[in-house]
């Protein structure tokens, strides 16, 4: 039987880097890419708000996922701003720098491998693709936020 026929569904993502490490969300998630730009700090904001950004007239919060994650920051990064629609919301996520969007097909996704669940929370991950030798970390954008956090957001916009 010849199995090249059924066609293997797969999803776009947009791929980024933090530190040595490639990780994708969602296309359907993204809004757009930013260059980094100057981020106001909001007094008395939590840890994971880094502040807050204008884009084009709208204020919207800033994280930075180098610190959700606890990677250690980077003294150079070719930094970007992805704006993501997190419950309703836009939230601008900091990364180290946006690869390309890649196709991802769904039969390469596994589960987070148990040596990820002590670097990263594991509730923040979808899966884990293998994609031409290297290891890409689908993150669940949705979990990237507690309820209080989403609430904390909620007030900002």
């Amino acid at each position: 039987m010849n199995m090249s026929q059924f066609s293997d569904p797969e999803i776009q993502a947009v791929g980024f880097t933090l530190g040595e490490d490639e990780y994708a969300i969602s296309i359907a998630k993204v809004r757009k890419i930013l260059p980094m730009q100057e981020i106001r700090q909001i007094p008395k904001a939590p840890a994971f708000v880094e502040g807050v950004i204008n884009d084009r007239g709208k204020i919207l919060p800033a994280m930075d996922l180098r610190k959700r994650f606890e990677i250690p920051l980077a003294s150079s990064r070719n930094a970007k701003i992805l704006i993501v629609e997190i419950n309703k919301m836009m939230v601008g996520l900091i990364v180290d720098n946006v690869s390309e969007v890649i196709k991802i097909k769904l039969s390469l996704i596994e589960p987070p491998p148990p040596v990820f669940l002590a670097n990263i929370s594991s509730r923040y991950i979808q899966g884990v693709a293998k994609l031409d030798n290297k290891m890409v970390v689908l993150l669940d954008v949705e979990k990237l936020l507690s309820y209080e956090e989403r609430d904390y957001i909620t007030s900002l916009n």
